[in-house]
């Protein structure tokens, strides 16, 4: 719901530093893996126990690096394969933060988590199935930037999931009652997807 508003916002910087480094010869693909080197290296850190800023700094790098991956390629040259490697790595990023909650406590966290993952795999099959068939009918939209997916509007979208994982790493005992609303929330955005492929795709 808000990545729209808060690609007018962070485009303009992305884009000075993606083109900073694409001349010193990043590369997009190693720019991607090092968001997701540090987004795993977060969830390492939640699961062992810590949180806080700690826990906060790398999880938020990840994500400047997320944002800056497709900066370079626009600079440099994009390709097919930059974009897949770029959602695979989004989705092991966001599986990875319910998962470190899991291992973290299995007791407390280990219902809320599972669901939050169901509902994080139910919204991403979604995701992908509609970018599918929006590709095969040669559709396009720059709505939530330029991307080499089709990406459609939701309740929740990056912007809101990024927020939230700050929430549950600065005041982990808030992980199970709001992982609870947020993969509801998320379920909530999938259906309405099938709804929208539905009216689109008869």
């Amino acid at each position: 719901m808000l990545d729209g508003l808060m690609r007018g916002v962070i485009d303009a910087p992305l884009n000075r530093g993606g083109r900073w480094l694409a001349a010193r010869g990043a590369s997009a693909d190693a720019v991607t893996l090092a968001g997701l080197a540090l987004g795993l290296g977060a969830a390492g850190l939640l699961a062992s126990g810590l949180s806080g800023l700690l826990v906060a700094l790398p999880l938020l790098a990840s994500r400047l690096a997320d944002g800056l991956d497709g900066a370079v390629a626009r600079a440099g040259g994009k390709t097919d394969f930059g974009g897949y490697l770029d959602i695979v790595c989004d989705f092991v990023f966001y599986a990875a933060i319910p998962l470190a909650f899991v291992l973290r406590d299995p007791t407390g966290n280990g219902a809320a988590g599972a669901f939050l993952l169901l509902s994080f795999y139910v919204n991403g099959a979604t995701f992908l199935g509609y970018a599918i068939l929006a590709a095969k009918r040669g559709m396009e939209t720059t709505g939530r930037g330029e991307k080499s997916l089709y990406f459609t509007a939701g309740l929740l979208e990056g912007t809101e999931t990024i927020l939230f994982f700050l929430v549950i790493v600065l005041w982990p005992a808030s992980f199970a009652p709001a992982a609870w609303v947020f993969g509801g929330l998320c379920l909530v955005t999938a259906l309405a997807r099938v709804l929208l492929a539905r009216r689109v795709f008869r």
